[in-house]
């Protein structure tokens, strides 16, 4: 009997990871807003990463996030930081890799902890009538650990719910002025 159960689970656990073998190789999470500003008030609350943590959902999470700019620029291209932080947050690395102001900025998002991933980011500003539509899209390789978790949890929805956190922040921040 005890023969026969453990042979279930083996199989069981042997179809759930081939099964997870066939997700997808990449993800994508995508959130977008309208704020009542324009581009060229937003453009900088995200490529000067010190004015980006006045919003950033991530490092809101943990109040006692170390955050290093290691002594070089905060803004623009080649501008980044380590951060480490609690459970919620993890650690890694945020770097500005390109930008066209006042309509984008691209980052590269290197997770050290709790899981190695390598991510890009870019937030793009499109003017929509009186305001701007603000789009915070994350891409990268989905590892296989990642398409395991991704049969229990759903990651869109996680991380979406932190974008759309940040979305609102910047919202708040841009059009309280």
């Amino acid at each position: 009997m005890i023969k026969t159960v453990l042979l279930v689970l083996v199989a069981a656990v042997a179809l759930l990871l081939i099964y997870a073998s066939t997700r997808p190789d990449s993800f994508r999470v995508e959130r977008s807003t309208t704020i009542a500003a324009p581009a060229e008030k937003l453009f900088p609350l995200i490529h000067d990463l010190q004015a980006f943590n006045t919003w950033n959902p991530y490092a809101l999470k943990d109040p006692a996030i170390r955050i290093d700019f290691g002594g070089g620029p905060t803004a623009g291209p080649g501008a980044r930081y380590d951060f480490a932080g609690n459970k919620d947050v993890g650690k890694g690395r945020i770097t500005l890799t390109g930008e066209k102001a006042p309509s984008e900025v691209a980052m590269q998002l290197d997770m050290f902890e709790p899981f190695e991933g390598h991510n890009t980011v870019v937030f793009s500003l499109v003017p929509e009538g009186a305001g701007t539509k603000v789009t915070w899209a994350m891409h990268g390789p989905s590892a296989f650990i990642t398409k395991l978790m991704g049969i229990f949890f759903n990651m869109d929805q996680m991380i979406g719910k932190d974008f759309e956190a940040g979305l609102a922040n910047l919202k708040k921040l841009a059009e309280k002025a």
